[in-house]
Protein backbone atom coordinates (compact mmCIF):
# COMPACT_ATOMS: atom_id res chain seq x y z
CA UNK A 1 0.00 0.00 0.00
CA UNK A 2 1.13 3.55 -0.74
CA UNK A 3 1.43 5.57 2.47
CA UNK A 4 1.23 9.36 2.46
CA UNK A 5 2.50 11.10 5.60
CA UNK A 6 0.02 13.65 6.94
CA UNK A 7 2.27 15.35 9.48
CA UNK A 8 3.38 18.51 7.63
CA UNK A 9 0.13 20.36 8.13
CA UNK A 10 -0.64 24.02 8.72
CA UNK A 11 -3.19 22.97 11.37
CA UNK A 12 -0.62 21.00 13.38
CA UNK A 13 0.21 22.42 16.81
CA UNK A 14 3.87 21.50 16.32
CA UNK A 15 4.54 22.12 12.62
CA UNK A 16 1.87 24.78 12.02
CA UNK A 17 3.82 27.62 13.68
CA UNK A 18 6.97 26.72 11.73
CA UNK A 19 5.04 26.84 8.47
CA UNK A 20 3.47 30.19 9.30
CA UNK A 21 6.84 31.65 10.31
CA UNK A 22 8.68 30.02 7.38
CA UNK A 23 11.03 28.37 9.84
CA UNK A 24 12.68 25.65 7.77
CA UNK A 25 14.34 23.67 10.58
CA UNK A 26 11.32 21.92 12.17
CA UNK A 27 9.74 21.30 8.76
CA UNK A 28 12.87 19.63 7.43
CA UNK A 29 13.25 17.51 10.57
CA UNK A 30 9.65 16.37 10.20
CA UNK A 31 10.15 15.57 6.51
CA UNK A 32 13.23 13.47 7.28
CA UNK A 33 11.41 11.69 10.10
CA UNK A 34 8.43 10.87 7.87
CA UNK A 35 10.73 9.55 5.17
CA UNK A 36 12.62 7.42 7.71
CA UNK A 37 9.30 6.06 9.00
CA UNK A 38 8.62 4.58 5.57
CA UNK A 39 6.26 7.05 3.94
CA UNK A 40 6.02 6.83 0.15
CA UNK A 41 4.75 10.41 -0.28
CA UNK A 42 4.84 13.45 1.99
CA UNK A 43 1.66 15.55 2.10
CA UNK A 44 2.28 19.29 2.30
CA UNK A 45 -0.92 20.83 3.64
CA UNK A 46 -0.74 24.62 3.61
CA UNK A 47 -4.50 25.18 3.86
CA UNK A 48 -6.19 27.89 1.79
CA UNK A 49 -3.04 30.08 1.84
CA UNK A 50 -4.93 33.17 0.76
CA UNK A 51 -1.98 35.55 1.20
CA UNK A 52 0.96 34.96 -1.16
CA UNK A 53 -0.01 31.30 -1.43
CA UNK A 54 2.10 30.72 -4.55
CA UNK A 55 5.38 31.87 -3.00
CA UNK A 56 4.49 30.07 0.23
CA UNK A 57 3.92 26.74 -1.49
CA UNK A 58 7.07 27.16 -3.55
CA UNK A 59 9.06 27.77 -0.36
CA UNK A 60 7.56 24.73 1.40
CA UNK A 61 8.27 22.45 -1.55
CA UNK A 62 11.87 23.64 -1.85
CA UNK A 63 12.35 23.36 1.90
CA UNK A 64 11.23 19.73 1.95
CA UNK A 65 12.99 18.73 -1.28
CA UNK A 66 16.26 19.98 0.18
CA UNK A 67 16.28 17.06 2.65
CA UNK A 68 14.34 14.22 0.97
CA UNK A 69 13.65 12.92 -2.51
CA UNK A 70 10.24 11.49 -1.62
CA UNK A 71 7.47 12.53 -4.03
CA UNK A 72 5.05 15.12 -2.70
CA UNK A 73 1.31 15.37 -2.25
CA UNK A 74 0.36 19.04 -2.62
CA UNK A 75 -2.56 19.95 -0.39
CA UNK A 76 -4.22 23.35 -0.77
CA UNK A 77 -7.46 24.82 -2.07
CA UNK A 78 -5.55 27.75 -3.60
CA UNK A 79 -5.09 26.89 -7.27
CA UNK A 80 -2.33 29.48 -7.75
CA UNK A 81 -0.45 27.90 -4.86
CA UNK A 82 -1.09 24.47 -6.30
CA UNK A 83 0.40 25.46 -9.65
CA UNK A 84 3.44 26.96 -7.94
CA UNK A 85 3.98 23.66 -6.15
CA UNK A 86 3.56 21.66 -9.36
CA UNK A 87 6.15 23.83 -11.09
CA UNK A 88 8.61 23.36 -8.23
CA UNK A 89 8.17 19.62 -7.57
CA UNK A 90 11.06 17.52 -8.86
CA UNK A 91 9.22 14.18 -8.93
CA UNK A 92 5.77 13.45 -10.34
CA UNK A 93 3.50 15.05 -7.73
CA UNK A 94 0.06 14.21 -6.42
CA UNK A 95 -2.65 16.88 -6.38
CA UNK A 96 -4.59 16.63 -3.13
CA UNK A 97 -7.28 17.19 -4.18
CA UNK A 98 -9.82 18.17 -6.85
CA UNK A 99 -13.51 18.10 -5.95
CA UNK A 100 -16.48 17.99 -8.30
CA UNK A 101 -17.66 21.45 -7.34
CA UNK A 102 -18.30 23.34 -10.59
CA UNK A 103 -15.73 26.07 -9.87
CA UNK A 104 -13.02 23.55 -8.90
CA UNK A 105 -13.06 20.61 -11.24
CA UNK A 106 -12.20 22.13 -14.62
CA UNK A 107 -9.30 24.36 -13.48
CA UNK A 108 -8.00 21.57 -11.26
CA UNK A 109 -8.01 19.03 -14.08
CA UNK A 110 -6.29 21.52 -16.39
CA UNK A 111 -3.44 21.75 -13.87
CA UNK A 112 -3.24 17.96 -13.58
CA UNK A 113 -3.00 17.63 -17.35
CA UNK A 114 -0.52 20.47 -17.80
CA UNK A 115 1.91 19.09 -15.21
CA UNK A 116 1.29 15.37 -15.78
CA UNK A 117 0.32 14.99 -12.13
CA UNK A 118 -1.56 12.24 -10.37
CA UNK A 119 -4.76 13.59 -8.90
CA UNK A 120 -6.95 12.75 -5.93
CA UNK A 121 -10.60 12.90 -6.98
CA UNK A 122 -12.46 14.10 -3.89
CA UNK A 123 -16.05 12.92 -4.16
CA UNK A 124 -17.53 16.18 -2.95
CA UNK A 125 -20.13 17.41 -5.39
CA UNK A 126 -22.13 20.56 -5.98
CA UNK A 127 -24.54 19.48 -3.23
CA UNK A 128 -21.76 18.60 -0.80
CA UNK A 129 -21.12 15.24 0.86
CA UNK A 130 -22.54 12.18 -0.94
CA UNK A 131 -25.16 10.38 1.15
CA UNK A 132 -24.36 6.78 0.30
CA UNK A 133 -22.29 4.43 -1.86
CA UNK A 134 -24.46 4.96 -4.94
CA UNK A 135 -24.04 8.73 -4.86
CA UNK A 136 -20.30 8.22 -4.50
CA UNK A 137 -20.39 5.98 -7.56
CA UNK A 138 -22.24 8.61 -9.59
CA UNK A 139 -19.72 11.29 -8.61
CA UNK A 140 -16.79 8.99 -9.37
CA UNK A 141 -18.08 8.18 -12.85
CA UNK A 142 -18.67 11.89 -13.51
CA UNK A 143 -15.14 12.80 -12.39
CA UNK A 144 -13.50 10.06 -14.45
CA UNK A 145 -15.50 11.05 -17.54
CA UNK A 146 -14.42 14.70 -17.23
CA UNK A 147 -10.80 13.72 -16.57
CA UNK A 148 -10.71 11.36 -19.54
CA UNK A 149 -12.11 14.10 -21.77
CA UNK A 150 -9.04 16.18 -20.85
CA UNK A 151 -6.71 13.31 -21.66
CA UNK A 152 -6.07 12.17 -18.09
CA UNK A 153 -6.00 8.35 -17.93
CA UNK A 154 -7.67 6.36 -15.17
CA UNK A 155 -4.30 5.22 -13.84
CA UNK A 156 -3.53 8.78 -12.73
CA UNK A 157 -6.82 9.19 -10.84
CA UNK A 158 -6.91 8.32 -7.14
CA UNK A 159 -10.51 8.32 -5.90
CA UNK A 160 -11.17 9.57 -2.36
CA UNK A 161 -14.65 8.48 -1.15
CA UNK A 162 -14.39 10.77 1.91
CA UNK A 163 -13.98 9.05 5.26
CA UNK A 164 -16.11 10.61 7.99
CA UNK A 165 -15.94 10.18 11.79
CA UNK A 166 -17.53 7.07 13.26
CA UNK A 167 -18.62 9.22 16.20
CA UNK A 168 -20.86 11.24 13.86
CA UNK A 169 -22.50 8.89 11.35
CA UNK A 170 -22.04 5.12 11.10
CA UNK A 171 -23.94 4.90 7.82
CA UNK A 172 -21.29 7.04 6.13
CA UNK A 173 -18.59 4.75 7.53
CA UNK A 174 -20.32 1.73 5.98
CA UNK A 175 -21.02 3.57 2.71
CA UNK A 176 -17.33 4.36 2.29
CA UNK A 177 -16.49 0.67 2.64
CA UNK A 178 -19.22 -0.35 0.23
CA UNK A 179 -18.11 2.17 -2.37
CA UNK A 180 -14.47 1.08 -2.13
CA UNK A 181 -15.57 -2.44 -3.01
CA UNK A 182 -17.22 -1.07 -6.18
CA UNK A 183 -14.39 1.01 -7.65
CA UNK A 184 -12.68 -1.69 -9.71
CA UNK A 185 -15.98 -2.32 -11.51
CA UNK A 186 -17.14 1.25 -12.09
CA UNK A 187 -13.74 2.86 -12.74
CA UNK A 188 -11.25 0.22 -13.94
CA UNK A 189 -7.65 1.31 -13.53
CA UNK A 190 -8.41 4.05 -11.01
CA UNK A 191 -6.82 3.85 -7.57
CA UNK A 192 -8.45 4.47 -4.19
CA UNK A 193 -7.12 6.67 -1.40
CA UNK A 194 -8.48 7.83 1.96
CA UNK A 195 -7.68 10.38 4.62
CA UNK A 196 -7.61 7.67 7.25
CA UNK A 197 -7.42 9.77 10.41
CA UNK A 198 -10.84 11.27 9.70
CA UNK A 199 -12.45 8.06 10.96
CA UNK A 200 -11.32 8.83 14.52
CA UNK A 201 -11.94 12.59 14.64
CA UNK A 202 -13.73 13.49 17.86
CA UNK A 203 -12.40 10.43 19.68
CA UNK A 204 -10.01 10.61 22.69
CA UNK A 205 -6.39 10.50 21.53
CA UNK A 206 -5.63 7.19 23.23
CA UNK A 207 -8.45 5.50 21.31
CA UNK A 208 -7.84 6.96 17.85
CA UNK A 209 -5.17 4.43 16.76
CA UNK A 210 -7.57 1.50 17.25
CA UNK A 211 -10.11 3.05 14.90
CA UNK A 212 -7.51 4.13 12.35
CA UNK A 213 -5.77 0.75 12.21
CA UNK A 214 -8.95 -1.31 12.15
CA UNK A 215 -10.60 0.78 9.44
CA UNK A 216 -7.44 0.51 7.36
CA UNK A 217 -7.63 -3.29 7.57
CA UNK A 218 -11.30 -3.20 6.58
CA UNK A 219 -10.58 -1.02 3.55
CA UNK A 220 -7.67 -3.28 2.59
CA UNK A 221 -10.19 -6.08 2.07
CA UNK A 222 -11.51 -4.08 -0.89
CA UNK A 223 -8.15 -3.26 -2.44
CA UNK A 224 -7.40 0.18 -0.98
CA UNK A 225 -4.40 1.53 -2.89
CA UNK A 226 -3.20 4.43 -0.75
CA UNK A 227 -3.84 6.08 2.59
CA UNK A 228 -2.97 9.43 4.13
CA UNK A 229 -1.78 8.50 7.62
CA UNK A 230 0.06 9.48 10.76
CA UNK A 231 3.64 8.61 9.80
CA UNK A 232 4.51 7.67 13.35
CA UNK A 233 1.89 5.02 14.08
CA UNK A 234 4.30 2.11 13.80
CA UNK A 235 1.63 -0.56 14.25
CA UNK A 236 -0.46 0.93 11.47
CA UNK A 237 2.55 0.89 9.16
CA UNK A 238 3.16 -2.78 9.98
CA UNK A 239 -0.45 -3.56 9.05
CA UNK A 240 -0.18 -1.63 5.77
CA UNK A 241 3.01 -3.50 4.90
CA UNK A 242 1.38 -6.88 5.52
CA UNK A 243 3.37 -7.59 8.67
CA UNK A 244 0.32 -8.36 10.84
CA UNK A 245 -1.45 -11.19 8.99
CA UNK A 246 -3.10 -12.30 12.24
CA UNK A 247 -4.94 -9.00 12.61
CA UNK A 248 -5.87 -8.86 8.92
CA UNK A 249 -7.25 -12.40 9.04
CA UNK A 250 -9.22 -11.66 12.23
CA UNK A 251 -10.82 -8.44 10.96
CA UNK A 252 -11.64 -9.81 7.51
CA UNK A 253 -13.12 -12.92 9.09
CA UNK A 254 -15.46 -10.82 11.23
CA UNK A 255 -16.46 -8.86 8.13
CA UNK A 256 -17.33 -12.20 6.49
CA UNK A 257 -19.62 -13.13 9.37
CA UNK A 258 -17.31 -15.05 11.68
CA UNK A 259 -17.88 -14.62 15.42
CA UNK A 260 -14.60 -15.27 17.22
CA UNK A 261 -14.49 -16.52 20.79
CA UNK A 262 -12.93 -13.65 22.73
CA UNK A 263 -11.58 -16.13 25.29
CA UNK A 264 -9.24 -17.52 22.64
CA UNK A 265 -7.89 -14.11 21.55
CA UNK A 266 -5.10 -11.98 22.92
CA UNK A 267 -5.98 -8.67 24.57
CA UNK A 268 -4.84 -6.86 21.44
CA UNK A 269 -6.92 -9.07 19.15
CA UNK A 270 -10.01 -8.50 21.30
CA UNK A 271 -9.60 -4.75 20.82
CA UNK A 272 -9.44 -5.16 17.06
CA UNK A 273 -12.47 -7.46 17.12
CA UNK A 274 -14.54 -5.03 19.18
CA UNK A 275 -13.50 -2.10 17.01
CA UNK A 276 -14.45 -3.99 13.85
CA UNK A 277 -17.95 -4.56 15.18
CA UNK A 278 -18.28 -0.84 15.95
CA UNK A 279 -17.15 0.13 12.45
CA UNK A 280 -19.57 -2.37 10.91
CA UNK A 281 -22.40 -0.81 12.91
CA UNK A 282 -23.00 -3.98 14.93
CA UNK A 283 -22.09 -2.23 18.19
CA UNK A 284 -22.90 1.36 19.11
CA UNK A 285 -19.99 3.76 19.20
CA UNK A 286 -19.10 5.25 22.58
CA UNK A 287 -15.80 6.30 24.12
CA UNK A 288 -15.94 3.09 26.19
CA UNK A 289 -16.45 0.58 23.35
CA UNK A 290 -13.23 -1.26 24.18
CA UNK A 291 -14.35 -1.83 27.78
CA UNK A 292 -17.78 -3.19 27.02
Amino acid sequence: MILIGENINIMSKTIGPALKERNAGPIQEMAKAEASAGMDYLDLNIGPARKEGDTFMQWVVNTVQAVTDKPLSLDTTNLLAMEAGLKTAKKEPLINSISLQPDRIEPGLKLAKAYNANVIALLWGAEGMPRDANERAMLAVDFVYKANQMGIPNEKIWIDPIVSPVSVEINQVKACLEFTSMVSDIAPGCRTVVGLSNISNGTPNNLRPWLNRTYLVMLMKYGLYASIVDAFDTELIKIARGERPDIIKLVHGIMDGQKPDYATLTEEQVKYAKTTRVLMGESLYSHSWLDI
